[in-house]
């Protein structure tokens, strides 16, 4: 299986609202648990348990700003390594093809590239988080040219 089939799968079962799926071939084996709600899918709450808290942007006049959403379902890094400073920080310039994160999804780690130049105005997730499909993860401030 390709990993564009394997995104496609994984689009697939964000969109169909399913918990779990088992697909088995003679040559491959797939199972695939959902640990996270879906947007627009309601999860249940533990008895007494605070609604869940939903992030807010700080960025004032973000008319002309850019945000860059995950590609993906999976695990948000910021560095290659715990070791390792982070591929970008707020405030840092960057050009069309700058790593930005590495996104996690099924033991396949997706190094995520920018398709724009400007400069990083906020993260919006934290260091080994959990994102959904089109999740906004950077504010961009573009450069016009």
């Amino acid at each position: 299986m390709k990993t564009k089939e394997i995104h496609e799968l994984i689009d697939c079962i964000t969109k169909s609202g399913l918990e779990e799926v088992h697909i088995e071939t003679e040559n491959i084996k797939i199972h695939v648990k959902r640990s996270m709600p879906i947007p627009g899918h309601l999860a249940p709450l533990a008895p007494n348990a605070p609604p869940p808290s939903i992030p807010t942007q700080t960025v004032e006049n973000s008319r002309n700003y850019i945000t860059i959403k995950s590609p993906m379902i999976g695990t948000f890094y910021r560095s290659p390594n715990p070791e390792e400073a982070p591929f970008v920080k707020e405030g840092d310039a960057i050009v069309k093809g700058t790593k930005l994160c590495i996104i996690e999804a099924m033991k396949l780690y997706n190094e995520i590239e920018s398709e724009v130049t400007g400069k990083i105005v906020q993260i919006l997730v934290d260091d080994v988080s959990p994102v959904e499909y089109d999740q906004p993860l950077f504010v961009v401030d573009p450069v016009t040219e």
